[in-house]
């Protein structure tokens, strides 16, 4: 008959927290990346600037070579993502040609955090021009500033 232990799952237990915790701990950034490598040292491509002024939130996207076509920008709430393709290389290179291949290539998603909600149904703008994808998003009304004027009796 076999005997009754209270803690015979609890070390698998505490092995599967720790896995959970090593999964989840501090992500340290490399001193160099690399785009679209998988796993911890892969860097967040496009590269972006994100800025904004009183009644837009602009933001910049680095995406030489990319294609135009299979970008795909969508907001909701205050997230923005952005995804799409960057080719390989233009015409019938075979793979095993290379001697060197050192640009990377691929599909990619990159979604960011906006600093203010913005109003996607007021003309937002989008253009792609000399490998910069330029995005501009109008606020929405309750994310502008507001003037409080202040009677003094």
């Amino acid at each position: 008959m076999a005997r009754w232990d209270p803690f015979d799952g609890m070390d698998t237990l505490r092995r599967d927290i720790d896995q959970a915790f090593e999964r989840a701990g501090p992500q340290f950034t490399p001193m160099f990346r690399s785009a679209f490598l998988p796993g911890r040292g892969a860097r967040e491509y496009p590269l972006i600037n994100l800025y904004e002024d009183q009644n837009t939130v602009y933001l910049e996207a680095l995406a030489p070579g990319a294609d135009p076509k299979s970008f795909n920008v969508s907001v909701v709430r205050n997230s923005l993502t952005i995804s799409g393709e960057k080719p390989r290389v233009a015409g019938d290179v075979k793979p095993e040609a290379f001697h060197r291949e050192e640009r990377a290539a691929g599909k990619f998603v990159r979604s960011i955090d906006l600093p203010v909600e913005v109003d996607d149904n007021n003309n937002p703008k989008g253009e792609y021009r000399n490998g910069l994808l330029l995005l501009s998003l109008p606020k929405s009304e309750k994310a502008k500033p507001k003037q409080i004027t202040v009677q003094v009796a």
